[in-house]
């Protein structure tokens, strides 16, 4: 084959481009467009998804807006939505439409949608909305109490629950006179008065029956509520635990021989009832010794008609094992205690010392007001 020879003008000329190949018609199909336009969508929608999934979660766990302690309370029935406004309006979560999708959307991520409990909460500065969450899951709302002293009449326990600013409701039902046990008892906010009385009553059902069970044996007292009247009295007359068990062996000891008691504060309550120590009665004058009265035990024999007040658990214990002495008698000794002797001569004796202890502090006393008086003039 002859190659013809290019002319030195064709030899400057560059040679043309290749054409392009033939489109594919797989590549102008419809249906392959559609197919990698959803791809790249579901791509896209991916790594937002994604992305919002990983911010949502870092702003669920991150420290929240709050910068001092804040007390949300959180009614009973108020739903998802109205918890979260609730938290927003206290600046416990920000007030956003971000922030309440987020905890809305984390509690449902959760499943914890419907075990928000009700309930007064503490928050602390800067709490995460996961942390919030979980307390109010946990129900860890803020607890409120009232204690009753050892030995308080009803009458007395009833003013200090009526009184309590957090207690709502009535006292429909006032127990009797020792069905009430002294301690401290917590509660959240909306408890009601009745509630925290019935509550009482039950734990001292509950542990006068067990004190009972563990009761020593040959005990001049034939029921459970004999224990808590001769328990109330002993919780009267001293304030000092060691004692109580001394002093209920004194009490136990008489009983035994058929001795009167001989207990002041039996007087009091049957003079002024659950009044009686509303103020201060300490000194038994003689026209209330002799005054006819029912709970007199220097007039009756064996134990008062029922309980002096509600004892606790420490008085029932020593009424149901008390100390094993010849005590008969007991008086004070100056000390907030008491001197015990196993004869009336013995007793005698103590109670002579303890009038020059009770004469020296009148005394003091009188000296210190004059001195008081003098620094006034």
């Amino acid at each position: 084959m002859r190659i013809k020879p290019k002319s030195p003008r064709e030899a400057l000329q560059p040679d043309p481009a290749p054409a392009p190949p033939p489109r594919s018609r797989h590549v102008r199909n419809p249906i392959v467009i559609l197919v990698n336009l959803l791809i790249s969508l579901a791509v896209f929608s991916l790594a937002a998804v994604g992305g919002a999934l990983y911010f949502g979660k870092q702003t669920f766990e991150k420290p929240g807006p709050l910068d001092g302690e804040a007390t949300v309370l959180i009614s009973s029935g108020a739903g998802l939505s109205g918890i979260t406004d609730r938290l927003a309006a206290n600046g416990v979560i920000d007030d956003t439409w971000f922030d309440d999708l987020v905890f809305n959307f984390g509690v449902r991520f959760y499943k914890n949608e419907t075990r928000l409990q009700a309930g007064e909460y503490l928050f602390e500065p800067g709490v995460s909305m996961q942390q919030v969450m979980n307390d109010l899951v946990e129900g860890k709302a803020v607890t409120h109490s009232v204690t009753v002293p050892e030995g308080w009449t009803t009458a007395q326990i009833v003013d200090r629950v009526r009184a309590h600013p957090v207690l709502v409701g009535e006292i429909t039902s006032v127990p009797a006179e020792g069905e009430l046990l002294p301690e401290t008892y917590t509660f959240t906010r909306g408890a009601s008065r009745q509630a925290i009385l019935d509550q009482m009553k039950a734990a001292q059902a509950k542990l006068l029956a067990e004190i009972w069970d563990r009761r020593a044996s040959n005990l001049p007292i034939e029921t459970p509520e004999d224990l808590v009247v001769l328990a109330s009295i002993v919780e009267k007359e001293t304030a000092k635990a060691d004692e109580r068990p001394r002093v209920a062996g004194v009490f136990i000891n008489r009983l035994n021989r058929g001795m009167r008691l001989q207990s002041d504060p039996t007087i009091l309550y049957g003079l002024f009832g659950g009044e009686a120590w509303s103020q201060d009665r300490s000194a038994i004058t003689r026209s209330q010794l002799q005054a006819e009265n029912a709970y007199n035990t220097y007039q009756i024999d064996g134990l008062p008609p029922g309980p002096i007040g509600n004892p606790g658990r420490a008085a029932m214990e020593a009424v149901a094992n008390p100390s094993r002495t010849d005590d008969l008698f007991f008086v004070a000794d100056g000390t907030g205690g008491h001197a015990f002797a196993e004869t009336y001569e013995q007793h005698q004796r103590n109670v002579a010392r303890w009038r020059e202890i009770e004469r020296d502090m009148r005394a003091a006393e009188r000296a210190a007001a004059q001195e008081q008086s003098d620094t006034q003039n």
